[in-house]
């Protein structure tokens, strides 16, 4: 392959590529990470420009980075968090490891309602000062994309508050973050005795005035037994359709209502949860080419039993992502690669199909698979290059941060140094 480089091109050289690309492939017939030895990635501008091995390219002037045999991977992408809210329920957790139950809590005004007063009553700066912090965590620990969801506002003004949030943090760091309007999470308490009137407020009010303000890309629904009945999340569906907004869907979490055949009905980009999701619901989504999003955190947090249908997911060859959930209720974890571990350890997915699940599948479930995800020519340089051989190593010992830099549209925003070992 014949390249001319530009004095402004970056070359980092001497590396072990795992680029998740699955056109890559090993004798063995496996994709074993798309793994590349002895390879160069060369950057241009804000894009991967070619991968080529090392030493094929001279020079020339532009700058080279030698990663000494290191591991480079896609940056990872958390596909599905509540990360902006107001205040915490550390001390409803505390309540309910000694015995108080969910109900005692509720009707003392805890759970979800708690985490929308507190919201509502943030100022933007207070929900942007919390949420910069768990941004951070995010951030070192080598996410270069997020997905951030409103959903704890319930009211025109604060669900806007709760977005502009999500766009002063886009504006402030070097993240790509995905914006969805979740204003159905939950029904709001002054809704509480008819529900089908705020779907009214979302579809009528809600939805169009923040699309019009370009403030989300995508629209999302709790359908559950708990949250909204399929007809409601039709509504909202076809409402969101009639602006051309992508759908997506917490569905099939606690019961089997039927919520994923309907997101894929409407060819929607993600199912979250799944852990009640039967055959019917896989093969839907699999004809859709939705993507099924995997929730340890809350899982493990619940304590729940009834794991998501995975060996039914991989007979079907659905691209199962994997994602934090961040959320003070049920998923407090603001670490992509402890998430991960939970994959494997409790869902029993391998450690590649961990990694599949928070590049390539992730940047699918964000409606990103042509641009993010993998390391190929012509994608985001986002990229992350790791103290480590192998990809498992940054699953398997959480506790210390392996990542050495981070790279976010071809510039180093994380430098952890390191001592050099060739």
């Amino acid at each position: 392959m014949s390249i001319e480089l530009k004095d402004s091109d970056v070359i980092w050289c001497n590396a072990r590529l795992a680029t998740m690309n699955p056109t890559i492939n090993h004798i063995d017939g496996k994709n074993n990470y798309g793994m590349l030895e002895q390879h160069d990635l060369i950057v241009r501008d804000e894009k991967i420009l070619a991968i080529l091995p090392t030493n094929s390219v001279p020079a020339s002037q532009c700058k080279v980075i030698d990663v000494g045999q290191r591991l480079i991977t896609p940056g990872l992408i958390d596909c599905h968090t509540h990360l902006v809210f107001g205040g915490n329920r550390a001390s409803e957790w505390e309540q309910r490891l000694n015995g108080v139950s969910y109900e005692e809590i509720s009707a003392k005004g805890g759970g979800i309602n708690f985490t929308v007063n507190a919201t509502r009553n943030s100022s933007a700066y207070q929900l942007e000062m919390s949420s910069q912090n768990r941004l951070n965590s995010l951030i070192a620990e080598g996410v270069t994309t997020i997905e951030i969801k409103s959903g704890y506002g319930l009211d025109l003004e604060s669900e806007e508050k709760q977005l502009n949030v999500v766009r002063a943090l886009a504006q402030k760091n070097a993240i790509e973050i995905s914006p969805t309007l979740l204003s159905a999470h939950t029904v709001p308490p002054e809704y509480k005795h008819n529900p089908d009137a705020y779907i009214d407020l979302i579809c009528d009010s809600i939805l169009p005035t923040l699309w019009q303000k370009q403030l989300f890309e995508s629209v999302d629904v709790f359908c559950e037994t708990v949250g909204f009945n399929l007809s409601q999340t039709k509504r909202l569906f076809d409402a969101a359709k009639r602006l051309n907004i992508p759908v997506k869907g917490h569905v099939e979490q606690l019961s089997n209502l039927g919520g994923s055949e309907l997101v894929a009905e409407y060819r929607g980009l993600s199912v979250d949860h799944i852990e009640y999701l039967d055959e019917k619901g896989i093969e839907a989504i699999s004809r859709s080419g939705t993507a099924a999003v995997l929730l340890p955190g809350a899982f493990y947090f619940l304590k729940e039993t009834k794991r998501p249908p995975i060996a039914l997911l991989r007979q079907y060859g659905v691209p199962m992502a994997i994602s934090t959930d961040f959320n003070p209720g049920t998923s407090p974890f603001a670490s992509l690669r402890l998430i991960m571990n939970m994959a494997c350890v409790q869902f029993g997915l391998t450690p590649e199909e961990a990694w599949l699940g928070v590049t390539i599948h992730a940047a699918r479930a964000l409606g990103r698979a042509d641009s993010h995800g993998q390391l190929a020519a012509g994608y985001m340089a986002d990229f992350v290059v790791w103290d480590a051989q192998n990809p498992v190593d940054i699953l398997y010992e959480i506790g210390h941060n392996p990542l050495v830099y981070r790279i976010y549209r071809g510039e180093i925003t994380h430098h952890n140094h390191f001592n050099n070992h060739n």
